[in-house]
């Protein structure tokens, strides 16, 4: 596949967001590294994907013959689950060492301790050893967003990034999760207070991302809960959701108007450019695609979610990428179980 940079890729979602050409496109978790291609421009054999029921998957299986962009029935959705079901891998992680974690942590809680970051988003890369290749971890996965780009990449994630329908804007910020089979979980999880202050913060930094761009902005739901059924058992996921007004002209600009939102704030932290800093200080291994966005735009609807429960494909063999929030109430060892326990591939018995 061949990418292009940001300025290119928010042309492109200028022109075709404005001549109401249907699109799909990636973006790193940089901005350096863009493909942005209309929907017939996907060749199935290099990109397979599952947006919210919009997919090039074919009938038959989510990991062979791709086709033109439908959007996804019921049945066909239902009949990808079950054979995700039937199927099991391989899946050994090569977790980094506690001390060297430790490291890291560290010199996140420096920068919180200085006052330059209220919330960091710390995050590790992690090698697996697996009997499967990308394309059939895609297939065997569950999630509300999914893709597979060939020799690079492959993601499952269950967090929107943004939706606009009209000219109504909203993000949908997720952070906290809590195993579901707890007694009273979802009190549990309101009443946990680094929980809050960690939703608060993230909440206020995309009110404040999504003001640059859109006109009475406010939050809609406060800390609701999803339940995620996971091979591992029921999860409860704590969102909240962000809606603003967009003006009239945005089609003609949404390119522009998207970046400036752009790397998304729940995966780095507030205030967004000294955190990101931090992260950069910290982390061991470029995050590349990893916490980045992708979607499509349909005509109508644009839809996008960030590039979390990430496999990367590299010479040494697959890297699954995984972190979480620090804040001053952040315990190490706890963080440290924390990512071991979000290596996993979603819906594949492992």
């Amino acid at each position: 596949m061949n990418f292009i940079d940001n300025t290119k890729a928010c042309e492109l979602m200028n022109a075709y967001t404005s001549a109401r050409t249907p699109y799909i496109f990636i973006i790193d978790y940089k901005m350096q590294q863009c493909c942005v291609l209309k929907w017939d421009e996907v060749d199935a054999s290099e990109w397979l994907y599952q947006l919210e029921g919009v997919t090039n998957c074919s009938e038959e299986t989510a990991n062979t013959l791709g086709g033109e962009m439908t959007y996804c029935s019921k049945e066909i959705t239902d009949s990808l689950e079950e054979t995700a079901e039937d199927a099991a891998c391989q899946w050994e992680p090569d977790f980094m060492s506690f001390a060297d974690y430790a490291a890291c942590f560290d010199v996140v809680m420096r920068g919180l301790r200085r006052g330059d970051s209220f919330l960091t988003n710390l995050t590790v890369a992690t090698p697996v050893r697996t009997d499967k290749d990308l394309k059939t971890l895609f297939s065997l996965a569950k999630a509300r967003y999914k893709m597979w780009v060939k020799d690079c990449f492959a993601f499952f994630s269950p967090e929107i990034f943004v939706k606009v329908e009209g000219d109504v804007v909203a993000s949908y910020p997720m952070k906290g999760t809590i195993d579901a089979s707890i007694p009273n979980a979802y009190n549990v999880i309101l009443n946990d207070e680094k929980e809050k202050a960690e939703h608060a913060t993230i909440v206020d930094l995309i009110r404040n991302d999504l003001s640059m761009i859109a006109s009475e902005v406010n939050v809609a739901r406060y800390r609701y809960a999803d339940l995620i059924h996971t091979n591992r058992g029921d999860l409860l996921q704590i969102s909240s959701e962000v809606t603003g007004k967009l003006p009239h002209d945005w089609q003609q600009q949404w390119g522009n108007l998207f970046f400036k939102l752009l790397p998304a704030g729940s995966i780095c932290g507030a205030p967004k450019p000294r955190t990101l800093e931090i992260i950069d200080e910290a982390e061991t291994s470029p995050r590349g695609f990893y916490t980045g966005v992708a979607g499509y735009y349909d005509g109508n609807v644009f839809n996008s979610a960030v590039m979390i429960r990430f496999v990367e494909q590299t010479a040494a063999g697959l890297v699954f990428k995984s972190g979480g929030g620090i804040t001053f109430q952040s315990d190490a060892r706890s963080e440290y179980e924390e990512i071991k326990q979000k290596t996993y591939i979603p819906g594949a018995k492992q």
